[in-house]
């Protein structure tokens, strides 16, 4: 019926959406910041968390995503329905504030791809002070909540390039590294076996490991999309085991393929900022094309991060705007403008962006700047994925009272355990995650650090409870005019 009342409406594909949705949760410099903590055991990590916690994480999106079609707000859509207005509202927000850091952190690699492109080494850090990285940063993030505005069709057709080219980038070097394992070029991961890959639990790995959650968390932000399918009850759930596979496929073969260039117990003091352009560089001087590959690889990172600005900016506040109780939220904050899209929300975005980059201008170089980034969304991240699990407890609690067109596990009880472990493992890593790892307990940079960790949560977390002041202030001044 929709389409006869709507015949020239455009649709988008589910392999597009999965792409989209890929763009958002990995990309291939997301398995150097694991491989950097855990080293070749993070192997054994990836496939403990591909059984036990994407493949259910993305499959429980799915479930709420179909019961829920006819909403724009994704998570914080769920968490209305499932539970009530005011919990909608908490998630809208830590959902919203929880993206920020991600911001700036993919603005960061915006700048250190560009610097690649131009300088074609490892130098950005000598010709570029901090400050001017925090200038040049926040820039991108301007310019490109502009372009946002301009271009409508910027985020399909820039999620659909940067995904595609990006996942080919991650084969081409899986290919190639096995390739070369058959040509009988070394390992240099010495000793290569079994022993290995075996993880040595402590602290700092359970510390670490709330960035393999942020590095495969995500695949939420598909929803606020569903709309825009044909048939969303049939071709969401195919989108989600899409980017289950494509992720499983990156984390695993993508480690190993890292193992055979670089030695896992020796790894460069700047491998989470440069560790892929460095394995693309490597690659092609195996192969005797020189810096071809880092060439091409930095082409398509630059891509690939435009295009996650591109649906983070436009998703994230879709979600703050699109399905919260008015009660909660100012107007100004709320309103929109001609093409629909929640243009105080950007400003907002791009005020706290800056709150983050002047917090960071406080470390030393501009590798600890991106570290202490990365770190700090092995943080936000992970509480915010939390919610999803919520909302699937809460959806299976009360089964009776939704039509979920896709169920993931039938059994009510088995659902709620695997609903509750996906939360309780996340809760966990999030918390752990306050821990500097960079950096030795005791230190002064430990310290400043954690420090830090906990400031940006409370300003980031914390400025969601003013907003309900503020809407009740507005509230009162309609009433008295």
């Amino acid at each position: 019926m929709q389409d006869a009342l709507n015949p020239d409406r455009k649709y988008m594909s589910w392999p597009v959406l999965g792409l989209l949705t890929f763009v958002t949760v990995i990309g291939f410099e997301n398995i150097f910041y694991p491989f950097q903590n855990q080293g070749l055991s993070v192997v054994f990590s990836w496939i403990f968390l591909l059984i036990a916690y994407i493949v259910p994480y993305a499959l429980i999106s799915a479930q709420i995503g179909t019961t829920f079609i006819h909403d724009g707000g994704g998570l914080a859509t769920w968490i209305r329905h499932t539970t009530n207005d005011t919990w909608g509202y908490v998630i809208s927000w830590i959902y919203w504030s929880s993206t920020l850091p991600y911001l700036v952190d993919v603005s960061n690699s915006v700048i250190v791809a560009m610097s690649w492109l131009i300088l074609g080494d490892n130098s950005l850090s000598a010709h570029m002070s901090t400050q001017w990285f925090g200038i040049f940063t926040f820039l991108v993030i301007l310019i490109f909540i502009l372009l946002e505005n301009l271009f409508t069709r910027s985020l399909e057709v820039m999620s659909l390039i940067g995904g595609a080219a990006m996942f080919f980038m991650a084969v081409l070097f899986v290919c190639m590294a096995g390739a070369g394992l058959a040509k009988g070029f070394p390992i240099a991961t010495q000793p290569f076996n079994l022993h290995a890959f075996m993880p040595h639990f402590s602290t700092h790995y359970f510390a670490t490991t709330g960035l393999l959650i942020f590095a495969t968390s995500g695949a939420e932000l598909g929803a606020t999309y569903i709309q825009q399918l044909r048939n969303p009850k049939k071709q969401f759930p195919k989108a989600m085991w899409m980017l289950a596979i494509m992720t499983g496929f990156l984390v695993i073969f993508g480690t190993l393929a890292l193992a055979i260039f670089f030695n896992a117990n020796h790894l460069p003091n700047d491998m989470k900022m440069n560790g892929a352009y460095y394995a693309f560089a490597m690659l092609g001087k195996q192969w005797g094309i020189g810096n071809t590959f880092m060439y091409m690889f930095a082409a398509t990172q630059l891509v690939f991060m435009l295009a996650q600005l591109a649906v983070l900016i436009d998703a994230s506040s879709r979600v703050l705007s699109a399905d919260t109780a008015v009660r909660f939220m100012p107007k100004w904050l709320l309103q929109k403008n001609k093409q629909g899209r929640p243009i105080h929300s950007y400003v907002f975005t791009a005020a706290l962006c800056l709150f983050l980059l002047l917090l960071s201008s406080t470390l030393p170089d501009i590798n600890t700047i991106f570290n202490w980034l990365l770190n700090l969304n092995g943080i936000v991240s992970p509480y915010k994925t939390c919610f999803v699990f919520v909302a699937f407890i809460a959806l299976r609690l009360q089964e009776s009272k939704f039509d979920s067109s896709y169920v993931f596990i039938k059994n009510q009880k088995g659902a709620l355990f695997v609903g509750g472990w996906c939360f309780l493992f996340t809760f966990v890593c999030a918390t752990m995650g306050f821990m500097p790892q960079e950096e030795a307990f005791g230190t002064v940079g430990f310290t400043h650090q954690l420090i830090m960790n906990v400031v940006s949560v409370i300003v980031l977390f914390g400025l969601g409870f003013i907003m309900p002041l503020l809407a009740k202030r507005d509230h009162h001044e309609e009433i008295a005019e």
